[in-house]
Order: structure tokens, then C-alpha cells, then sequence
């Protein structure tokens, strides 16, 4: 769940730094996972001043350069090189003095140092505009008018609005109470009610929206006579327990309000027009979804909320035709199906531009049926995941007259009937019963009683009765998964704070299972990985099916949790990629990762689920130093990683298999170990990586029994010394390194400790389709010194045979 900051803040009683406020919301059970700036200007022009060129001249050494003098409001000007073609003495200009941060329109941010140019002393930055975000134009720098406070914050003279701030909560599918701005703000109050003094109370929204206006909120009570203009019958009472509804008459469609379409924005949420904005609104601010009709396009002014007979066709809002199932609650008027109840809209009673009257509907629809129906047509709403969580019977009318009165505002309509509210049988209060004795055996802690009352008085609780041992509460209506005491102690610990839980002083832990028979493996494996610079990552294993449309192995979920993950993913690369363009959008290009995980099938009905270890690197693998160049990751590198797994865990007996695309396979006993391959333009384009990906995915149950099978031997470390030798040999362009690998091997020399290739040159002096490979030896007996003789005797063997088997000249 995403909530804005600045929108937040209007409900609680006082202003939290972000940080506070994250602590606090972590420490209550939502977890904030990240906070991130939206909107405004990147870096709101921190630290940029207005200045004021005093002096222009030539650079001495530069032509195009000229070297300028800028008065920033202080004591003394500064000297700044300037590259602009348009800079001259008497200008007003934006200045980034030295140690700001500057964020350019393209390329990342950069931090103002003190430099020599060209021989030439530069303290700062003159600006364009494209330099600092305020637009894209590179031609000159900016140039402000003549009175431009010269000292002033480039921000306040901008007058740049504050960003918000998006933060993203973790919230866990029981919590239906804080699936709201004014939900989590609730529970904010609650925690500064116990932890300081005084009482905390939510702002809430009482028909006016702040700053922007102010628009009574009047009751259902019009002028004498007034009465609903559509009237509604429920028929299917156990689907719907509540429906009301109001009617808005002489509404304009358009564009909604820029601070309306900003707050949208800051949540992920997509502007349509100002009613359909409102609907949205008004459903993260109370969690409470709500429906805009066309109120003439309700057929004979009547909405019948009922199921349809199985097979009956219906046109939603994206213009597909779907056959219903008996149990989906349909909204119908006179003449049919006008809406799916609490998933969708219907295609011809939808809001455009040539509605001038609104229907406004505001329910409670059975969480079960809304799963069942969202599921069964693929339709992962707002409103149906809000729905399927529970929303609060009891803010069903709160929140419609709230987006009435916004409407009323916002597309100047004017209310045109009564509230209409159906609720043929009350929701009865859920009580409860806990003793103050099962508080502190659950809780560990030994809370005082007054203490757990003024807990869960903070919680919107009510006290029905007490007694010395226990408490009769009431459970607020809007906390739908409160039902049993347990639920209770889990509410104390909450508003007291999760991290105030004690630790048990002694602890009894059984394990139910065994561990894995691999887990010694792997961790040495990931230790390995690790000490190689790679990150361990864990990536969910159910996917998009878009991701594999030619794919029909493929296992699909019969209750996906939404459109978007609804397959078990049968490679680990997509899950990689995710990571992959997440970080490379946020400028974190430098990765080394790896993953153990299952990759899923089927086929012929059976199903089939592999142990994976997935390996991807990208971007640079050695980043740029003063003694050294940046290195690119290549398909060597992940070889090497690859080789490093084998020797580390004593895979003997490997062979290597290079395929036409590039790719590198290690086969064990004749079956795939492992694959390593580059990740091909038109797959990094679907997930927009715009820099090369390698990928390795190794077969774990067979590399555990690769591992099984080898035996690591050891032996004492040589007390003579070994001698190195190098040749360069000649060779056709289609032999492979691999070839003169396995024809050294084939000799079995006993005194070859190791070898390896160390150049490989390439010239038209060599002759066509030639080229030449510097290969590096190193001899080594365990037992005595190798004599000068015996290494000439083994090079020439190895020359000779490079020689008969590969046609290769060796070079003086």
C-alpha cells in the first residue's frame, strides 16, 4: 500500500518528521518499506543562489570558454570558467556554488567541486536550465531579469513547491482497518496517546477539503419534500448488507484540480476526470470504494442489487463481454446489468463528458462473494481488493456524503435527492471477553490494568464491562479481524509497539523437521558467491504469465492473487530481470546477484518442480579506480563464478559444450549442470534494461549430487619450486581455446601443475583467418626440482602436438 505524506499529515493532530512518523508506523505493524520523493523538482533546486556576473572575459586558453567573476550575496565574488555562448557581464543568473548537488533533466546527479579549468580557477556553476530540472533547454544558461534578489535561494525565487513523499507500507492482508489514509492515521493516534501525554485524535474531514475550499456537508435533510430520484431494492441480502446512495444533479466533467490530481499521483494512481478522481479519493482516504453512475442512463430510476442466471453477458468499462456465473452480484436497473458489484463498471452507465447527473453509490458488499467474482473474471480492482479485506459497514454513508461535497465543490453539481440507504438487517457489534491474566501469558509482558484500558481505549475499543479479572469490550466496526482475544493481546502489543516486546528470558525451541540434506551445500555455495562480491537475492515465485506467451508448460494458479501474478514462474531469470530494472531505475547499475529458488511445469498433467540456483551479473564488475579501468561484466566472468562453484565444491569430470548463440553449458554425466548465456536485446527490452544481462541457471539437485559423487583431495604443499614457461602459437580463427585445452589434457603430463591463456592477438600479419593465442605454463614435481632439460623435453611436446593436431606455428 502506498500513502502520501503530505496528505497524512492533514489528519493527525500535529506535524511528524518523516522518519518519526516511519519508526512509529513500523513499530505498530506497518512495516514502511520505502519512502520516495514524487512529484516537484528533483532535488528542489537545493542549495542553488541567484548570482550576478560582474565580469566577462576570454578564457586564455580555451576559445569557446570565458572566465567570469559572480557575486553570490557574500562578502567576496567568485571565479567561475562558464562554457555558454550567451553568458555576459550584468546578468542575473542561477549558481550552483561549490559542494552543491545538481540535477540534471538527463544523466545523474553530480556533486560541484572546486576545479581548474584549462588552467583556470572555477569555484561554481552558472546554470541552464536543463541542468538543474527546470527544463530541457541546453542552448545557454538561464538568464533572469534585472530584479532577481542576487544571494536569494534559487527555491524561494522559483517559489518550487515542497515534494511529496510516497511511503510504502507493508501492510498484511488482516489489517482492512488501515487500508486508508485516515486508517493508519487512527493508529498513529493511538500510539501517540500511549507513549505521550494528552489525547490524540484523528482530523477528520468534516465536508470541507482544507485549503481548497469550503463546502458544507449538509444531512440527508433537503428541503421538505425532497426524495431519492433512484430508488434501490436488495434481493440478495447475504452478498450485500448495506447500500445507500445519493443523487447529484448539474455536475461538469472535466479535468480535476491540480492538487487533486497531484495526491492521485504521489499513491499511484492514474487521473481520469474529476468525478471518477473523487471516487478514488474518497476510497484511499476512507478505505470506503465508492460508484459514480450515470444517473440517466438508470433505467426507470430503479438499482436492484441481485445475482443473474449463469450465462447472462455483460459489457464492463474496458469494452470486454463476460458471461456471469449464478453467484456474481450484479447492480442492475429496469432493464439489466448496469455495474459488477464492488469489481467493476459497466461500459453504457459509466461517467464522459456529456454527464451532467450522477448517481453516487456507496455499499458494503460480502467479501467473499467480491473475491469469488474478481478472481473468476480477472478483474483486480481498487475496489475489490478493498472489498475482500472488509471495509467498515459503518462508513458506508461518512465517506459518500464526503465525495458528495466534493463533488458539489469541485464540479459545481448540487445535491438532488435525499440519502437513500438500504440495510434490511444492522450489523450487531462484535463483543469480546479476555482475562487480564491471558494478556500477560500471551503477551510475555505484565502490562497494569489500567494500562491495557487506556491501550485499547486509544484503539477505538469500548468497555462494556469489567471486573478484577476481565474486560467485555466492544470491537469498532471497522477493525473486521477482531474476533477472538488473541486478537485483543495482538492489538495492546501493536499500539504499544512491536519493538517493545520482551524477550523471554528462556526460550524452548523444537524443530519439526529436519533440514534439508543440501543446506550445508548451499551455504558453502552462497558463502563462495558472496566472498566473490554477488548478493543474495529472493524473488516471488509466482509471475506474470505475460512474461511466456508461447509458453504451454505452464502452472497456473486457480486463485491468483491479481492479474499480474498469476503463474508459477518456470525460470528464474524474470524474477532476476525485476531486480535488475528496479535498481538500474534508482542508478544502482554495478550488479553481482544470485538466487536459490524452484522453477514449476507441467506436462501431460503431471507437475514438475526443479531446484534452482540462478546467477546474474551486469553492469560493471570492477568499477573504475586510479590504478585501474572500469570492467564491463562479459559472459568470461560468469564463467569464471561458474568454475570457481565447480573447484570449490570438487565437481570432477565437467565438459564444456559452447553453442552457437554465445551460450556456455557444463554437462555432468551427459545432463545439463548448468547454462550460461547473454540475455537477448529483445527480453531486456520487455523488461527495460538498457544495459547487457548474464545469466546462469544451475541445475541444483544434480550439482548436489555432483557434489556427492566428488571427492576433494589434498596434498602436501610443494617444498620445490615450480617454473613457468610461455608460448604463442598460430592458429585458424574457427579453433577454439577450448580445443587447445582439451589437446594439452590429452598428453596427461604429470609435471603440468596448471596453464592458462593470457593474450589473444588478432593482425593481418599473421595472415588471413589467423590468429595468435600467448599461452602460460607452470611445472611442478612434488618429489625433486625439475631440470632445465626436462622442461625443454615437455615443451617440445607440447609445441609438437599444437603442431600436429591443431596446425599451429609457433612464434619466435
Amino acid at each position: 500500500m502506498i500513502i502520501s505524506y503530505q496528505w497524512l499529515l492533514e489528519y493527525l493532530p500535529e506535524p511528524l518528521p518523516v522518519n518519526e512518523l516511519s519508526k512509529i508506523l513500523t513499530s505498530i505493524g506497518l512495516e514502511v518499506e520505502a519512502v520516495e520523493p514524487v512529484g516537484g523538482i528533483p532535488g528542489g533546486l537545493e542549495g542553488l543562489v541567484i548570482g550576478e556576473v560582474l565580469t566577462c572575459g576570454r578564457h586564455p586558453n580555451a576559445d569557446k570558454l570565458s572566465v567570469t567573476t559572480v557575486n553570490l550575496g557574500g562578502p567576496e565574488a567568485v571565479q567561475i570558467v562558464c562554457g555558454a555562448p550567451n553568458v555576459a557581464a550584468g546578468q542575473k543568473v542561477v549558481v550552483a556554488p561549490v559542494g552543491t548537488t545538481v540535477h540534471p533533466v538527463e544523466g545523474a546527479p553530480f556533486l560541484i567541486k572546486k576545479a581548474k579549468i584549462r588552467g583556470e580557477e572555477s569555484c561554481g556553476m552558472i546554470c541552464a536550465e536543463d541542468e538543474i530540472g527546470l527544463g530541457k533547454s541546453h542552448a545557454g544558461i538561464m538568464i533572469l531579469p534585472p530584479e532577481a534578489a542576487v544571494g536569494m535561494l534559487a527555491k524561494e525565487y522559483f517559489n518550487i513547491p515542497q515534494a511529496d513523499l510516497a511511503i510504502h507500507i507493508g501492510l498484511t492482508p488482516n489489517r482492512s482497518d488501515a487500508n486508508s489514509h485516515i486508517g493508519v492515521a487512527r493508529d498513529v493516534c493511538a500510539y501517540l496517546t500511549h507513549h505521550r501525554e494528552g489525547k490524540y485524535a484523528v482530523k477528520m474531514p468534516v465536508g470541507e477539503i482544507g485549503e481548497h475550499g469550503n463546502v458544507e456537508q449538509r444531512e440527508s435533510g433537503r428541503p421538505q419534500g425532497y426524495t431519492p430520484t433512484i430508488r434501490v431494492k436488495i434481493e440478495a441480502p447475504d452478498a450485500c448488507a448495506r447500500y445507500t446512495g445519493v443523487s447529484i444533479k448539474n455536475i461538469k466533467v472535466g479535468a480535476s484540480p491540480e492538487w487533486l490530481q497531484k495526491r492521485l499521483q504521489t499513491i499511484g494512481s492514474r487521473s481520469i476526470n474529476n468525478i471518477v478522481d473523487i471516487t478514488n479519493y474518497v476510497l484511499h482516504e476512507y478505505g470506503q470504494p465508492l460508484h459514480a453512475f450515470d444517473a440517466d442512463k438508470i433505467n426507470g430510476s430503479e438499482i436492484i442489487v441481485k445475482c443473474l442466471p449463469e450465462g447472462t453477458t455483460f459489457t464492463a468499462l474496458d469494452e470486454k463481454e463476460r458471461k456471469l456465473q449464478g453467484n456474481d452480484l450484479m447492480i442492475c436497473d429496469a432493464k439489466g446489468p448496469v455495474a459488477i458489484g464492488g469489481v467493476f463498471g459497466g461500459l453504457h452507465s459509466g461517467i464522459n463528458e456529456s454527464t451532467t447527473n450522477v448517481f453516487l453509490e456507496s455499499a458494503y458488499f460480502d467479501p467473499t462473494h467480491i473475491r469469488r467474482t474478481s478472481l473468476h473474471h480477472g478483474l483486480r480492482t481498487d475496489a475489490a481488493t478493498h472489498f475482500e479485506k472488509g471495509v467498515d459497514i459503518n462508513n458506508v454513508i461518512p465517506a459518500m456524503k464526503r465525495a458528495a461535497a466534493m463533488i458539489v465543490e469541485v464540479a459545481g453539481g448540487e445535491i438532488a435527492s435525499a440519502v437513500v440507504d438500504e440495510y434490511p438487517k444492522p450489523l450487531q457489534p462484535q463483543t469480546v471477553t479476555v482475562t487480564y491474566q491471558y494478556i500477560h501469558k500471551l503477551s510475555g509482558k505484565h502490562y497494569k490494568q489500567i494500562a491495557i484500558q487506556e491501550l485499547l481505549t486509544a484503539s477505538g475499543f469500548e468497555i462494556i464491562n469489567e471486573t478484577n479479572e476481565a474486560l467485555t469490550l466492544k470491537v469498532p466496526s471497522n477493525k473486521t479481524d477482531v474476533a477472538h482475544p488473541a486478537d485483543i493481546v495482538e492489538e495492546i502489543l501493536r499500539i504499544d509497539g512491536l519493538d517493545n516486546i520482551q524477550i523471554p528470558s528462556r526460550l524452548n525451541i523444537s524443530l519439526a523437521k529436519t533440514q534439508p540434506g543440501d543446506r550445508e551445500i548451499r551455504n558453502r555455495a552462497a558463502e563462495l558467491l558472496c566472498g566473490m562480491g554477488l548478493q543474495e537475492i529472493l524473488t516471488n515465485s509466482i509471475v506474470n504469465s505475460k512474461y511466456y506467451p508461447e509458453r504451454n508448460d505452464l502452472v497456473k494458479m486457480i486463485n491468483s492473487l491479481s492479474s499480474e501474478l498469476d503463474v508459477m514462474r518456470p525460470s528464474m531469470l524474470e524474477g532476476a530481470l525485476e531486480v535488475i530494472q528496479y535498481n538500474c531505475n534508482r542508478k544502482s547499475q554495478d550488479l553481482s546477484l544470485f538466487e536459490f529458488g524452484n522453477t514449476y511445469t507441467q506436462h501431460n498433467g503431471k507437475y514438475i518442480q526443479e531446484a534452482k540456483l540462478a546467477i546474474s551479473v551486469t553492469g560493471n564488475v570492477r568499477t573504475t579506480h586510479w590504478d585501474q579501468k572500469a570492467q564491463p561484466a562479459n559472459i568470461f566472468h560468469l564463467k569464471g563464478i561458474i568454475n570457481n562453484l565447480l573447484n570449490y565444491g570438487g565437481i570432477k569430470n565437467v565438459a564444456l559444450v559452447y553453442g552457437e548463440d554465445g551460450s556456455i553449458t557444463w554437462k555432468w554425466k551427459n545432463q545439463p549442470l548448468c547454462t550460461a548465456t547473454q540475455v537477448t536485446p529483445k527480453r531486456l527490452k520487455e523488461f527495460d534494461v538498457k544495459q547487457d544481462v548474464y545469466f546462469a541457471e544451475i541445475n541444483w539437485d544434480l550439482w548436489v549430487k555432483a557434489v556427492a559423487a566428488g571427492k576433494i583431495k589434498y596434498t602436501e604443499v610443494p617444498k620445490f619450486p615450480a617454473v613457468q614457461r610461455d608460448i604463442a602459437i598460430v592458429i585458424d580463427n574457427t579453433i577454439t581455446y577450448e580445443q587447445v585445452q582439451k589437446t594439452t589434457e590429452q598428453l596427461k603430463l604429470d609435471a603440468l601443475h596448471s596453464f592458462g591463456l593470457f593474450d589473444v592477438f588478432e593482425s593481418e600479419k599473421l595472415g588471413q583467418g589467423k590468429k595468435s593465442l600467448a599461452l602460460s605454463y607452470t611445472f611442478q614435481l612434488q618429489d625433486r626440482t625439475l631440470t632445465d632439460a626436462e622442461i625443454e623435453q615437455l615443451m617440445k611436446q607440447l609445441m609438437d602436438v599444437y603442431k600436429n593436431k591443431l596446425s599451429a606455428q609457433i612464434r619466435e
